[in-house]
């Protein structure tokens, strides 16, 4: 009943907050493993969500997990969503655009090496290691649709701007609800790296 209601239950990646204004903080991430799938949501009827299922089956969320190991992996939250920027329009976010979507759990903590974290049956399931990142952060509660997320990128980075920091590369989304936490009760973060 707790995912229902937005309950944290699992594991979140640890992380030192190196400012915290009203408007958002900067967190710096210690280097992590995680599991990744890119793909185009047009091979899955437009579902911007579609590699959550993979990236899950390969954990064991749904059964017995699809890796070499077989073993089951503790969920982790939030799950990261990556868009590829395509020329010079805005990120992918939606149904209806073209271009490919990375979606990320990162694995916990005990998994230090990505050679210590078990294969993935489902070769499309990539593991790999994420060096240390320093990001701005804004916190919001909801569905993370494609207006609300553009809003809250674009103060986070107009108020980045105000205060002398400059932004080292593309957002990312952070989700740390299933989809069937009811909407009020969801919570999500806009991501921006920083120098």
């Amino acid at each position: 009943m707790g995912m229902v209601f937005g309950k944290l239950r699992v594991e979140t990646p640890k992380f030192e907050v190196v400012k915290s204004t009203a408007d958002y903080e900067i967190r710096q991430y210690p280097p992590s493993v995680v599991a990744e799938i890119t793909y185009d949501p047009t091979q899955f009827k437009g579902d911007k969500d579609a590699g959550f299922s993979i990236l899950a089956k390969y954990i064991g969320v749904f059964g017995n997990p699809q890796n070499t190991k077989p073993e089951k992996i503790a969920m982790t939250s939030s799950v990261i969503t990556k868009a590829e920027k395509i020329g010079m329009t805005s990120p992918v976010m939606t149904k209806g655009n073209v271009g490919r979507v990375t979606m990320q759990f990162t694995l916990p903590e005990k998994y230090k090496k990505a050679e210590e974290a078990p294969k993935p049956v489902d070769e499309r399931v990539v593991i790999t290691e994420e060096g240390e990142k320093k990001y701005a952060v804004v916190g919001f509660n909801g569905v993370a649709t494609e207006g609300v997320v553009t809003e809250k990128l674009e103060k986070l980075k107009k108020d980045l701007e105000r205060d002398g920091f400059k932004i080292a590369g593309e957002h990312v989304l952070g989700r740390y609800n299933p989809p069937w936490t009811l909407p009020y009760f969801r919570t999500n973060e806009v991501m921006v790296p920083v120098e």
